[in-house]
């Protein structure tokens, strides 16, 4: 078949090729709603569909932005990547979601990769392991906005949470229950996430006059963890209270706890730092630590919209403050 093209619509609507232009970059300020309808009309009857390479090249933009996110199964990072997209189409901006792992070579291939489909801008959740790529995209004034964690060296936009104080106000709110042995479960040191959480939970116990055991900070992986808590709850003083640092670790917790028989809110107290779906219907012992997700997304979406429009600001961290319920 042919292949359906601007001038086809023009002569079938009746008006100039220009005019249909306008009509699909979406000018409309001096187009009647006549012709609006006769362009409509004509798009339909002829099937045509625009050629987005073409205008792209004109244009010097793909209309596409990439989200390259640490882990995918992160409830959070499906709300923050939801939040993303939904505000880039109303601008008709396409989303490209890659999963890296938390793999540094993963992240720099997706961005090479990204970067090579010339993708307008990018929101990474970083590995932190890059920093010589990070960099480059500062140096070429490449669209590039951080979600959920900081990268010391590059001065990129960043948007997190408050990870230390709101883990620092949870381990405060076991101390106020009496708790005194209290425990922190929580993947590889390797990110500042991590690692702020880590902080305040050290701040807070130093704070209170409390002790700081060594045993009772399990640091590991996924796979690691039920085996981590095993060698915890062997200890001959156990915790009484439990900080989960993100979703995942909390459920390595939940399966652990039930094949050990032990009760949240009975044997164990539970706090967990993450956005879990359906908590409500949880047990009312454990609490957890919202992070406004939604809110952080389209704030990211929004930077790097300005990044892509040109708009000149001096990048800076946003911290967004998370609750406990």
């Amino acid at each position: 078949m042919e292949r359906i093209t601007m001038a086809d619509v023009a002569r079938e609507a009746g008006v100039s090729k220009s005019t249909v232009s306008q009509y699909l970059n979406k000018r409309y300020e001096y187009m009647s709603e006549k012709t609006k309808q006769k362009i409509e009309e004509a798009i339909e009857t002829l099937g045509y569909q625009p050629n987005f390479l073409a205008r792209s090249l004109k244009q010097k933009r793909t209309s596409l932005i990439g989200i390259i996110v640490a882990n995918i199964t992160h409830y959070f990072s499906t709300e923050v990547s939801r939040a993303i997209e939904d505000f880039f189409h109303q601008y008709d901006l396409q989303a490209i979601v890659c999963n890296a792992d938390d793999d540094p070579e993963k992240e720099k291939k997706y961005i090479e990769t990204l970067r090579a489909k010339q993708v307008d801008g990018l929101i990474i959740f970083p590995t932190g392991k890059n920093n010589a790529l990070y960099e480059s995209m500062v140096k070429q004034n490449y669209p590039v906005v951080f979600v959920d964690r900081k990268v010391e060296n590059p001065d990129v936009f960043t948007v997190i949470t408050d990870n230390s104080e709101s883990t620092y106000k949870a381990i405060q709110h076991f101390i106020a229950k009496g708790h005194q042995n209290i425990a922190f479960a929580v993947q590889p040191l390797t990110v500042s996430t991590r690692i702020d959480r880590l902080e305040g939970y050290k701040k807070a116990l130093m704070d209170a006059g409390l002790e700081m055991k060594p045993d009772f900070i399990i640091e590991g992986s996924i796979p690691e963890m039920k085996k981590k808590l095993e060698q915890l709850f062997s200890l001959e003083v156990k915790p009484t209270a439990l900080f989960a640092a993100n979703d995942r670790v909390f459920i390595a917790l939940g399966e652990f706890t039930k094949e050990k028989g032990i009760k949240f809110g009975e044997d164990l107290d539970v706090v967990v730092f993450d956005n879990i779906p359906f908590s409500q219907m949880l047990e009312k012992s454990l609490s957890f630590i919202i992070q406004p997700a939604a809110e952080m997304g389209r704030k990211a979406a929004e930077l790097l919209y300005q990044q892509i429009q040109k708009e000149n600001q001096e990048p800076e961290v946003f911290v967004f403050p998370s609750k406990m319920v």
